[in-house]
């Protein structure tokens, strides 16, 4: 089956550094387009159970927004180096969203991809090991097809 544009979701993990591989060897000598998403929660500020946020300056909005702006471009630069490095022509995209999975479903829905490669588990620790909560859950409710890579 031919694809013309697949969805990537990538954390940086080994498993979706993985997953980049196989759907940029996937995509090599083809008209495919490969689009590489970071998914990036919301900032929830830390707090002592009196109320009293610790360290607003460091952890300000804007500063949250700075960081993980900052580590999303260098992970997805990253990404994209891989995916070209196997052939493939990686379009990158940055997405702020409380659930990461909804935002891979809406972001697949509204870029029309007809394809979602992504790893079995990422960055979540020892509940992830059989099937990441994430990657669960686009399963569960995407209604584009999604490739697991393990």
């Amino acid at each position: 089956m031919e694809f013309a544009h697949i969805l990537v979701p990538v954390d940086g993990s080994p498993l979706s550094n993985k997953a980049v591989r196989y759907a940029a060897d996937r995509v090599k000598g083809r008209r495919t387009r490969l689009t590489l998403l970071h998914v990036i929660p919301p900032f929830t500020p830390s707090a002592f159970s009196d109320g009293i946020i610790t360290y607003p300056d460091l952890y300000s909005p804007k500063a949250y927004e700075e960081s993980t702006r900052a580590y999303a471009k260098r992970l997805l630069a990253r990404a994209a180096a891989l995916g070209k490095k196997h052939g493939a022509t990686c379009e990158t995209v940055i997405l702020y969203d409380e659930q990461p999975w909804s935002g891979i479903i809406r972001e697949a829905r509204r870029r029309h991809c007809d394809l979602i490669v992504m790893a079995s588990h990422g960055r979540r620790g020892v509940a992830a090991v059989v099937l990441g909560s994430e990657t669960s859950k686009v399963l569960t409710h995407s209604k584009t097809p999604v490739l697991v890579c393990r």
